[in-house]
C-alpha cells in the first residue's frame, strides 16, 4: 500500500495532480484545500489513500495527515464513497467537518453537494463517538475528556438542569476559555442556563 509519493508536480488542477516520481507520473485525485496548499509548488510530498476495486485503481492525495484521517473516517460510513468524501473536503475544511459532526450540525453537512438529510445524520451518528475519542486532532477536541467539564456537568445536573442543555453551555464556555477552574465554569454556566 502506498503511504505517500514525493516528487515533481507535473500537473496541478483543482481536482487532480500528476506527480512524477522515478519516471512515472501518478494521477492523484485531490480536494480543493489540498490544491490550495500545493499552488505554486514545483515539488511536493503528498499523502495517499488507495482505492483498489475490480475495475479501477484510484489514488487520493492529501496535503496533511488530518485531512487524510477525516477522509478515511468519512468513507467508513455506509453510503459515503471516496468521491463523496473528496467533495465534502472540497466544500469544507477538515476542521469544519469535524466541528459539524461533533456539534451534530446536520445543516452544515447538508449544504454539501450530494449530502442529503439521511446521509448527514448517518455521518454524525457513525462518526461522533470516533471523533470524540481521538486526541490531538485539533483544538475542538481539547475539552472532550476534560475532568473539569465532567465535574461541572455532574454538579449542574444535580442542581436540576437538563444534561443536553448543560453540555452545550459547558462546551461553549470551555472553548472560549480553557484555563478556568471548575467553580468558574459552574458560575459562568449558571449565568447562561
Amino acid at each position: 500500500m502506498i503511504d505517500y509519493i514525493k516528487g515533481n508536480l507535473a500537473e496541478l488542477t483543482p481536482a487532480f495532480i500528476v506527480i512524477e516520481n522515478g519516471g512515472i507520473g501518478y494521477f492523484v485525485s485531490i480536494s480543493l484545500s489540498t490544491f490550495t496548499k500545493l499552488e505554486g509548488k514545483k515539488e511536493c510530498r503528498i499523502l495517499i489513500h488507495e482505492v483498489i476495486r475490480e475495475d479501477a485503481h484510484q489514488l487520493f492525495g492529501f496535503a496533511d495527515k488530518e485531512e487524510r484521517d477525516i477522509f478515511r473516517l468519512l468513507i467508513s460510513v455506509s453510503g459515503v464513497g471516496a468521491a463523496t468524501a473528496r467533495m465534502m473536503l472540497s466544500s469544507l475544511t477538515h476542521e469544519e467537518i469535524e466541528k459539524a459532526i461533533l456539534g451534530s450540525d446536520v445543516n452544515t453537512l447538508k449544504s454539501i453537494k450530494g449530502i442529503g438529510l439521511k446521509s448527514a445524520q448517518r455521518i454524525i451518528v457513525d462518526l461522533k463517538d470516533k471523533l470524540g475519542k481521538q486526541s490531538g486532532t485539533g483544538e475542538i477536541f481539547a475539552f472532550t475528556d476534560n475532568t473539569k467539564r465532567e465535574e461541572a456537568l455532574s454538579a449542574l445536573v444535580m442542581l436540576g438542569f437538563g444534561k443536553s442543555a448543560v453540555l452545550k453551555v459547558l462546551d461553549r464556555i470551555i472553548r472560549e476559555e480553557k484555563n478556568l477552574t471548575v467553580e468558574d465554569i459552574i458560575k459562568r454556566a449558571l449565568k447562561s442556563l
